[in-house]
């Protein structure tokens, strides 16, 4: 019986690729603190995640066997643009970055991966077990 890597992991390598992503956008942010006119930006990772999960879902969907069925239509990519943070308290110089809720934001981040990790860690340690028979 052949392994399933794609069922066996979920959609967790997805998630560590995406919360890599966002680590590099949060810490652009912080490092940007003080630039004139620099719009902080974020990416929305449970629209990306509910993208994936509807694109996966989709897989699974029914043939259309007349023309008018009508299937559904998904674009993955189209969860995952950035867009800006509206800021709590905005500066007079024009740039929307708060450093503590970028800091906090990055700690979350930080966390989710670190989880992410261990799922597949663990995953992976299973796997290996099992296929040595221990």
């Amino acid at each position: 019986m052949a392994i399933s890597f794609d069922s066996a992991f979920g959609i967790h390598p997805q998630a560590l690729l995406l919360r890599t992503q966002r680590a590099e956008i949060l810490a652009s942010n912080i490092v940007n603190a003080d630039t004139p006119n620099y719009k902080a930006r974020d990416i929305d990772f449970k629209g990306i995640l509910n993208g994936a999960l509807k694109q996966q879902a989709s897989s699974l969907a029914m043939n259309a066997t007349q023309s008018g069925h009508q299937g559904g239509v998904i674009n993955p990519d189209f969860a995952a643009e950035m867009m800006f943070r509206t800021p709590l308290q905005p500066s007079l110089d024009g740039n929307t970055v708060d450093v503590q809720q970028e800091q906090a934001e990055y700690a979350k981040n930080a966390l989710a991966f670190q989880a992410s990790y261990t799922f597949l860690n663990k995953k992976m340690t299973g796997l290996m077990a099992a296929i040595k028979g221990d």
